[in-house]
């Protein structure tokens, strides 16, 4: 397995690292973004935690690229907030208009140049779905008719099966968000495209340990780690 690192929106106050782990092996494209919004911290963990054991080779990509932005707000990660303006609703909207921010430029940017087959945007929200349709903490979010909705429901169901307490089952939702990377990522990159949501109420290492496994299976689904 190779591993490269490089800077993305270098020399901005948004400079993060991007991380890229090439498989041995030819395969799909897969694109892990986290720290959208800067106070969901669980999901940012995950990811550092995902890209720690890559590059100590506890976990190895045998095929395809896994690109990785573990922070994609650094400002507001600093400060814990969700960041303003949104970063979320600067993506593009529609085929003639560009992203309206520069972290969002350069993702879509990194979009753009590895074309993901797979695009997961790790997120944190209040509430847990089994309790209440109107929240989504504990869901995977796609886009209606994204090709994503069966790998989706069956990793749900994957999930769900285990150990896990009833309480804290993941749900499906089917939303378009305008703006959103993942709706960009869908629509213009034409990516099966997938937003993970754990719940703020939960411990911390509990939420890492949930997008810890909703990536695993989203990555082995994707061929890149072994099954």
């Amino acid at each position: 397995m190779l591993t490269e690192k490089r800077k993305l929106a270098k020399g901005t106050p948004y400079e993060t690292w991007l991380h890229l782990f090439h498989g041995k092996l030819s395969g799909p494209n897969v694109m892990i973004v986290a720290g959208i919004h800067g106070k969901e911290v669980g999901s940012i963990r995950a990811a550092q935690e995902l890209v720690k054991q890559l590059r100590n080779q506890e976990l190895t990509i045998r095929r395809g690229t896994l690109i990785v932005v573990p922070i994609a707000n650094q400002p507001a990660f600093k400060k814990r907030v969700r960041g303003n303006p949104d970063l979320n609703r600067t993506f593009p909207r529609g085929s003639d208009r560009r992203a309206t921010h520069e972290m969002s430029r350069a993702l879509f940017k990194i979009m753009q140049n590895y074309n993901p087959d797979w695009y997961l945007d790790l997120h944190e929200a209040n509430g847990l779905s089994s309790k209440s349709k109107n929240v989504l903490g504990q869901t995977l979010i796609t886009n209606p008719g994204n090709a994503a909705v069966p790998t989706v429901q069956k990793i749900i169901k994957q999930i769900n099966a285990t150990s896990i307490r009833p309480s804290h089952h993941f749900h499906i939702r089917l939303h378009k968000l305008k703006g959103s990377s993942r709706t960009a990522a869908s629509e213009h990159i034409h990516a099966r495209s997938v937003t993970v949501e754990t719940c703020w109420s939960l411990k911390m290492n509990t939420r890492i340990e949930y997008q810890t496994q909703v990536v695993r299976h989203f990555l082995r689904e994707a061929g890149l780690l072994q099954k």
